[in-house]
């Protein structure tokens, strides 16, 4: 398994809404690859439909040929909705790799059953969907509540419980950190590894 994270660095809107539609190619691709993916967290925008970030989880046996698609700049050439008559069309996101995450055993792991909190009307209110998976030689603790299903929320639990003892059991947990951190900062914007064009983000031939 491997992480990638697709960010807008400190792009405008623009850039968050193309790391949104990116998103939604990346699950495409994957899936016409027999690549699993999993959203591990996500980091939401202003504007509703946009994402500063998001990081997710992949695992198939053509994993590879999909990172070589996307690690690296991204290019969006599109108008943009908010600015009208704005001559700026051309906007940069960051995609990047991390190392395979180390399993941990399940029955390393304490798992508990809630009800989902927040907005879902009855389904969150009378169901125990929610799952909490902590770690329990460490007590690390993760909650779940993204998918509708408790088994979908157990998986994405350990998936996200695994990235977490990874970051804090590594001796260079800072250095991992401030790769992340960086990848928000640093965007390569004249060496684009693929353009997308218009709302409907198509791969430019």
């Amino acid at each position: 398994m491997i992480l990638l994270q697709i960010s807008s660095a400190q792009g405008p809107d623009e850039c968050m809404l193309a790391v949104s539609k990116a998103l939604e190619r990346f699950i495409q691709e994957a899936d016409e690859l027999n690549v699993n993916s999993d959203i591990l967290e996500e980091e939401r925008g202003p504007r509703s439909g946009t994402l500063r970030s998001v990081l997710i989880a992949i695992q198939g046996g053509n994993e590879q040929q999909l990172l070589e698609r996307w690690n690296g700049t991204i290019k969006w050439v599109c108008d943009s909705p908010w600015r009208k008559g704005g001559s700026r069309k051309n906007w940069f996101i960051g995609v990047t790799t991390f190392a395979p995450i180390p399993k941990v055993a399940e029955s390393e792991i304490r798992f508990e059953t809630l009800k989902a909190s927040g907005p879902g009307g009855q389904h969150v209110n009378k169901t125990e969907s929610a799952v909490r998976a902590v770690h329990v030689a460490s007590g690390i603790s993760i909650k779940v509540q993204s998918e509708r299903s408790q088994h979908a929320n157990r998986r994405l639990a350990c998936m996200l419980l695994e990235h977490r003892l990874q970051q804090v059991q590594n001796m260079n947990q800072a250095q991992i950190k401030s790769e992340r951190r960086s990848c928000h900062h640093q965007i390569e914007r004249g060496n684009a590894v693929r353009t997308f064009i218009g709302m409907k983000f198509i791969p430019q031939a």
